[in-house]
């Protein structure tokens, strides 16, 4: 499987390039640069490229993900009664059944408004300084600005994305991505813990002494595998283990997303279950290098039939486009067909993230006038087998081909002209999970 490795975006060109400010014809080096640089974004958002991009340089970012993503690890593993204390507390709420057992996944998700993005006073983290603590001194402590270090990387990520939406329209014409970006008014921020084996057991065994019994044969009830699926994401029961999926394949249906670069830990297969067992926080041990080297995250090239394996530099933040971006384009932005894989044979391996989705107001409608039909056509279900005069080595499995078509719903199936895109948002939900398409409000 061929690896990708991101175009890499500097915030010092990402500042230039969504200025007003007009360079001066003295300056003619520097705006062919800056014109080169639009180039390269356009076209690695494009149809031809990844639909992903890195962003290096963001000021505080770094010190923000290293505070906030360990946090995921020991808000998923907490007792529920201080986990909703403190979820509470912080403002915030779960995107996925936090007493299902078999649970692969822990979301902890907040609204965030775009009218306080550029009135924030800054959050100093500093003082929380996880990583000289003492291992094994756990305490709530750490949990007092969870609240403000998630809001404070949330809006810096929002921020970004505005301004990439600035620079997209200015390639494109018109000022359609950020202006529906504005009218939202809201965009939603997930801190994710991705359960490595070990994490599940911990839940397990906290349940067993607690008095909390499992659903029969260790199976999630059908209301708590709706609303896992509802978030691409399925218990191990249910997903293709062949694959090994934390997250299973799908289109984000917003305009775009902003995510960090994961956070690999290990957890101790001794130590962890005791920490349990004395009704404490689990300590998260060490950021731990990725053992593949990239991020988990692989995406899929309906044009190639061809899976890649995406590479991003550490600490950066990565854009991707979603399938509104595409429309709202008329596809001169591509939407990115994606899944998070596990690391093969790492039991005690987890991944925390942070995302941020960016979308458009329920009430804005979709038009497919000037969309390309053959793009539409492209949307998933058009996978199909290897062709001749191709390198199989280099093609998806007819196996996994197959998979992915019966999973991911064309975009002509779920769109149609004049929809809005709560409409959209909905009928996408339906085909993709069943049920009504009811999204959580939290």
């Amino acid at each position: 499987m061929e690896v990708v490795e991101l175009y890499e975006l500097h915030y010092s060109d990402l500042l230039q390039l969504s200025s007003d400010k007009s360079l001066s014809d003295e300056f003619i080096e520097e705006i062919q640069r800056l014109e080169s640089v639009t180039r390269s974004v356009m076209e690695n958002l494009g149809p031809e490229g990844p639909g992903l991009l890195a962003i290096t340089g963001v000021p505080e970012a770094s010190n923000l993900r290293r505070t906030l993503l360990p946090l995921a690890r020991k808000l998923a593993l907490l007792n529920n009664d201080d986990r909703k204390r403190l979820l509470k507390e912080q403002n915030l709420g779960s995107d996925v059944s936090l007493k299902n057992l078999d649970r692969n996944v822990s979301s902890f998700s907040m609204q965030l408004k775009y009218e306080q993005c550029y009135e924030r006073s800054g959050c100093q983290v500093d003082d929380l300084d996880v990583d000289n603590r003492d291992e094994g001194e756990v305490g709530h402590n750490e949990f007092k600005k969870l609240g403000c270090t998630f809001k404070e990387l949330g809006y810096c990520m929002m921020d970004l994305g505005l301004r990439l939406a600035q620079i997209c329209d200015k390639a494109i014409g018109g000022q359609e991505l950020q202006q529906s970006l504005l009218e939202s008014g809201t965009a939603k921020g997930r801190l994710i813990h991705y359960h490595s084996a070990v994490d599940n057991n911990i839940v397990r065994e906290a349940a067993k002494r607690n008095g909390q019994s499992k659903t029969r044969n260790g199976e999630i009830n059908k209301n708590e595998q709706s609303s896992l699926k509802q978030r691409g994401i399925e218990s191990s029961k249910d997903q293709s283990n062949d694959y090994g999926l934390w997250q299973q394949w799908h289109y984000d249906y917003g305009i775009f997303t902003l995510l960090t670069v994961p956070m690999f830990l290990l957890s101790s297969h001794q130590e962890e279950p005791a920490a349990v067992n004395n009704d404490s926080p689990v300590s998260s041990k060490r950021e731990f290098p990725s053992p593949g080297g990239h991020t988990y995250l692989h995406i899929f090239d309906p044009k190639k039939n061809q899976v890649f394996i995406v590479k991003a530099p550490s600490e950066s933040l990565i854009m991707q486009v979603g399938e509104a971006a595409d429309i709202l384009s008329k596809g001169k932005l591509r939407a990115t067909l994606h899944c998070v894989c596990r690391p093969p044979k790492v039991e005690n391996m987890s991944r925390e993230t942070f995302v941020v989705f960016l979308q458009p107001a329920w009430s804005k409608q979709f038009s497919l006038l000037d969309y390309p039909l053959e793009l539409l056509a492209l949307s998933g279900q058009q996978c199909g087998v290897c062709s001749k005069g191709t390198e199989q080595s280099r093609q998806v499995p007819e196996e996994l081909s197959h998979e992915i078509q019966k999973i991911v719903p064309p975009l002509l199936s779920r769109l149609k002209d004049g929809m809005t895109f709560a409409e959209f948002s909905r009928e996408t939900t339906k085909q993709y999970y069943g049920g009504k398409g009811l999204q959580s409000n939290k």
